[in-house]
């Protein structure tokens, strides 16, 4: 099943291209699928090797990283395509997504090798310079993600968008967007600015800690909005995925973005107490748990969907919003 999803996405990134082939659109989905690699490998590594699961030196890391950065790579780039971006800003905001992506999974990837923590570690000059260069590759990667998202709020819906005016040729054509496939970027995007703030918390409590001398703490207490982080992540992936299956039924538009909207409330829920009762450390001791809450909230639009009788399978002809398909509303 992993690898018909990856494949599917990928043909959906391809047909997203501007100009299909191109080496700058090759790149992110090849380094995606690399680091969707590297967390099978290590998976391997770790029924083989053994060891904990968590703690500050685990094979755990490269295994999440890997997979969480492969899915966020292809979906950026997916989405890329959609939103209304001048070509020569696509291209810097994917090139920077996707190298601070391979930095920080490869990084991450080195110090377990090593047998090392990855984060808050200055035992040696090496060290310190992996852990500097880890928090440079956070801040880039919350950079363009707020610029993504801030494209996501400024989008013009379908029908205000002109047809008469021909793209300029710095502006690459893109698909038409429905009000439900908008809505569902938009929510996506902000969510996952929201899981890159989260990052950006525990790392900046754990330098903290570290430098007052209290690393073995920081890596105690430092992820304590890991849960928030996770759910959070691929939400960009999970709700325009959605609103492209709805596209795919007969069922106008309206009721779609009527769906989408009681979708993005339910997960929007949930997201919310996830993150309090992260923040007042309630729940989520154990890695277990984590994913299980992943996971559940992950099923909340499907339950939505399944709940209201949605039939997929059945092409709406007069509206598409799936990446590669240039048909306009009638």
């Amino acid at each position: 099943m992993t690898a018909a999803v990856t494949a599917a996405m990928t043909a959906a990134v391809t047909a997203a291209s501007p100009v299909r082939g191109r080496p700058a659109w090759r790149i992110p989905v090849g380094a995606g699928l690399l680091l969707l690699a590297s967390a099978a490998f290590h998976t391997v590594v770790l029924v083989l090797d053994g060891g904990p699961w968590d703690g500050p030196v685990s094979w755990r890391k490269p295994i999440t990283f890997g997979l969480s950065f492969g899915i966020s790579v292809l979906t950026v780039t997916w989405i890329c395509g959609l939103l209304p971006l001048a070509a020569r800003t696509r291209t810097l905001l994917l090139g920077a997504f996707t190298g601070a992506s391979l930095l920080e999974t490869g990084l991450i990837t080195l110090q377990a090798w090593r047998g090392v923590p990855s984060h808050f570690n200055t035992e040696t000059t090496f060290d310190t310079v992996v852990t500097r260069a880890l928090a440079a590759g956070g801040v880039t990667l919350v950079a363009v993600v707020v610029a993504l998202t801030v494209a996501a709020l400024r989008a013009t819906p379908t029908a205000a968008r002109t047809r008469t005016a021909a793209p300029t040729p710095t502006v690459a054509p893109t698909p038409t967007l429905a009000p439900s496939m908008r809505l569902a970027l938009r929510a996506g995007l902000v969510a996952l600015t929201g899981s890159m703030a989260a990052g950006a918390v525990m790392i900046a409590y754990g330098l903290t800690l570290e430098g007052a001398g209290r690393a073995a703490e920081a890596y105690r207490s430092a992820g304590f909005l890991r849960p928030a982080h996770a759910v959070t992540m691929h939400a960009v992936l999970l709700l325009p995925s959605l609103a492209w299956l709805l596209s795919r039924t007969r069922r106008p538009e309206a009721e779609r973005l009527r769906l989408i909207r009681i979708t993005v409330a339910a997960y929007g829920a949930v997201v919310v107490l996830v993150t309090a009762a992260a923040a007042a450390g309630l729940a989520f001791a154990s890695p277990a748990t984590t994913a299980a809450v992943s996971a559940g909230v992950t099923m909340i639009p499907a339950g939505v969907f399944l709940a209201l009788g949605v039939s997929p399978g059945v092409r709406d002809d007069r509206l598409s919003t799936m990446p590669g398909d240039r048909r306009q509303e009638s």
